[in-house]
């Protein structure tokens, strides 16, 4: 009892600061959601006359939409990417420590840089990539929505492959050489070792790469906004767009409120279905992973 009571006490800091800084503005954007503003401290209670208008909104499933869109081209492109470089890398010696370090560099640039980074890259007859696609005789235009597209792709996948590399690398140097020694024994190919040893021993690191960059690139903002505005037109004006336009733009409170909360269950409900994958033992994990075939 003395020895949970030392815990509790170690948690208490993060869990003020958890609460601090997000039950509490949850809470808030949920009394938003429920009220009308008038007069800035005037609140009238309205039930959920703002999600009703939210949820009929098409503007609302079309800002969806790209943002689901997004997310599954990313994974599509960053989870067999990062898988494939982990496989590359030495698995020992400096040079593997020098291609983590390397791995690391994207990490460890802030969101907003980032997001000018790219924006230079992408300028008019001076940016490096317009210019390397004039010089082939292409055209960069930032004006057409698949090439703004492919630009944000790209940005998100040379900013979090690494994430997933690292992951992958992890889990991959975590697998015992004894698996690798009895396939050689046994004369199983490069692919059968893939399929059967390291594939299923990185089910965990890869569920796990897939809840986080799930979550991250849905609720992209920053990168975003800065490379493109939400253009051309709305083809890249994502949920948290259309949340930041509603809320602080049109500061409209409740439907701004309404559609955090929304946004948060999605969020949400995501998260919980992929813990019970990724917890062994749970209602959807397993605490042994199967290796090979029965």
């Amino acid at each position: 009892m003395q020895n949970n009571s030392i815990a509790y006490g170690f948690l208490a800091p993060a869990l003020l600061v958890m609460t601090l800084c997000g039950v509490i503005p949850l809470a808030f954007v949920a009394f938003y959601s429920v009220h009308d503003t008038f007069a800035g401290n005037n609140f009238v209670w309205v039930g959920s006359t703002w999600f009703q208008q939210v949820l009929t909104s098409p503007d609302f499933y079309a800002a969806l939409a790209r943002s689901l869109g997004f997310s599954l081209l990313v994974l599509a492109i960053e989870i067999p990417l990062g898988i494939y470089i982990a496989l590359r890398m030495p698995a020992r010696g400096l040079l593997s420590s020098f291609y983590i370090i390397l791995m690391a560099i994207p990490l460890l640039t802030p969101t907003i840089v980032v997001g000018y980074i790219w924006q230079v890259l992408t300028l008019p007859q001076v940016g490096l990539l317009t210019a390397g696609a004039a010089s082939l005789g292409l055209d960069y235009d930032m004006t057409n929505p698949v090439i703004v597209w492919m630009t944000l792709a790209l940005m998100d996948t040379w900013h979090w492959t690494s994430f997933v590399v690292l992951l992958c690398f992890a889990g991959l140097r975590a697998i015992p050489d004894d698996y690798y020694r009895a396939a050689h024994i046994d004369g199983a190919s490069g692919w059968a070792i893939f399929r059967f040893i390291q594939l299923p021993k990185l089910r965990f690191a890869l569920l796990l790469a897939i809840l986080l960059r799930f979550m991250d690139s849905f609720i992209i903002y920053t990168e975003a906004y800065v490379v493109t505005r939400g253009g051309p037109g709305v083809s890249t004006t994502f949920l948290s767009h259309e949340l930041v336009q509603t809320a602080t733009v049109q500061f409209d409170l409740g439907e701004g409120g309404a559609i955090s909360v929304i946004y948060f269950l999605i969020v949400l409900c995501v998260s919980w279905a992929f813990f019970t994958l990724i917890v062994p033992g749970g209602p959807g994990g397993s605490a042994n992973t199967k290796v090979g075939p029965s």
